[in-house]
């Protein structure tokens, strides 16, 4: 099966003092939290709510990271999301991370989502607006 990354946003996010860690870099835990929150970003772009009280929503099973280039205070990361061709109940991201004014990738990342029925736990069919796009 082909792969297939299509662009679906880009957002920027400042490197904050306290998100280093005791040798100047960006916690590695951090760019955990950088590729969420653009994958929340993504999620309301499709105008989704992220609320657990919804009746379905996106859980991640699996995440990853590759730490390419160190990030340094001060700096804005930018962190891009990528999406895969749709199965039934999942779609794979991938992110890029880089910092602004800096045309080198410092990280990489990945995440499966999976669409669930919040109340059961249980996978269901991506909705169809998830799907426009990808």
């Amino acid at each position: 099966m082909e792969d297939i990354r299509k662009l679906q946003l880009t957002t920027k996010i400042p490197v904050r003092w306290g998100d280093l860690d005791r040798y100047g870099h960006l916690n590695n835990t951090l760019y955990f939290r950088y590729f969420e929150q653009a994958r929340i970003e993504w999620i309301e772009q499709k105008d989704f709510r992220v609320d657990p009280d919804e009746a379905e929503g996106a859980v991640i099973v699996h995440a990853d990271c590759t730490f390419l280039i160190p990030v340094n205070y001060p700096a804005t990361a930018i962190v891009k999301v990528f999406a895969g061709q749709p199965g039934r109940s999942s779609v794979m991201n991938w992110y890029e991370l880089y910092v602004e004014g800096d045309e080198r990738l410092f990280a990489t990342g990945s995440a499966k989502i999976v669409w669930i029925d919040n109340r059961s736990g249980k996978s269901l069919s991506l909705p169809s607006k998830l799907r426009e796009g990808l």
